[in-house]
């Protein structure tokens, strides 16, 4: 649990640091682009001292696992923007963090994982905590793009779901060669989109980038060693939620948001839901 309770911390610095910079931020693709360039030194930094000559057993899934996962890292991202622009800030917010269904049921259907009663309940008010803080069904009878959404929601979840199948498939010990080719792939994605747009970095991008990539890179190392030690139905949604509630703690202590009484009680169902995770 140490380690899953280290990669709920290191999410909720990410968004943290994502709201102290809101407006600030001139070249999102500039920001990523510094992001994903420390996460790929920390990656290099924590790598033991292997050669890749010398890794023939498990260098190809960590490659190739790592390549594909860092594609659909900035492809989530760029499906993030549309949604906003498309559905509004809300309703995107929402089926992103609906996509913990996918790794969940990937866990249950293909990695045969099999949860108890309490368990099942726990995932179930987990989810309808979600809903509860996220969702507004006018938003979504008035939204003319409801494809983008549920299109959101599954390349979200297969996102999340990377860890876990390396976690499966991939050897432990390149757990960071993993970290390193999906943080490098997810880098050249951006590099190439922020090539396109002509944008110019600016000093500010830069800085939040490296703020901002060190947090992401250990809640994704936090969260591969939670997944080696716990199943993945328990992981995932406790840390989509508790991710939530670390967040509105501390937009209600950093930035005096107001607690609605329907996200006080969505919170208490996440409280309530993580008790039955761990019955």
């Amino acid at each position: 649990m140490l380690y899953l309770g280290m990669a709920i911390i290191a999410s909720a610095m990410v968004s943290t640091v994502m709201r102290l910079s809101e407006g600030k931020i001139k070249n999102n693709m500039g920001m990523f682009v510094a992001n994903y360039v420390v996460c790929s030194l920390l990656s290099l930094l924590f790598m033991d001292h292997l050669s890749f000559g010398k890794m023939a057993a498990g260098t190809g899934i960590a490659v190739g696992l790592g390549l594909f996962s860092g594609v659909l890292f900035l492809t989530s991202f760029v499906l993030l923007q549309q949604n906003i622009r498309k559905n509004g800030v809300v309703l995107a917010a929402t089926f992103m963090k609906l996509g913990v269904l996918i790794p969940t049921l990937m866990a249950i259907i293909i990695f045969r994982e099999r949860p108890g009663l309490f368990q099942v309940s726990g995932i179930g008010l987990a989810i309808a905590a979600i809903i509860m803080i996220h969702f507004e069904k006018e938003s979504v009878e008035a939204s003319k793009y409801q494809f983008l959404l549920i299109v959101l929601l599954f390349v979200s979840g297969f996102t999340d779901s990377m860890a876990n199948i390396y976690d499966k498939l991939g050897n432990a010990e390149l757990k960071d060669h993993y970290l390193l080719f999906t943080f490098l792939a997810a880098g050249v994605c951006a590099l190439l989109l922020w090539r396109k747009k002509c944008q110019k970095f600016c000093v500010w991008d830069v800085l939040t980038g490296i703020c901002i990539g060190i947090p992401n890179y250990f809640s994704s190392r936090f969260l591969l060693m939670a997944l080696h030690r716990l199943p993945a139905v328990i992981v995932y949604p406790a840390y989509s939620v508790m991710t939530i509630v670390v967040i509105s703690i501390v937009g209600a202590v950093l930035f005096k948001e107001k607690l609605s009484r329907k996200k006080a009680a969505a919170i208490a169902l996440i409280f309530l839901a993580l008790v039955l995770l761990n019955l």
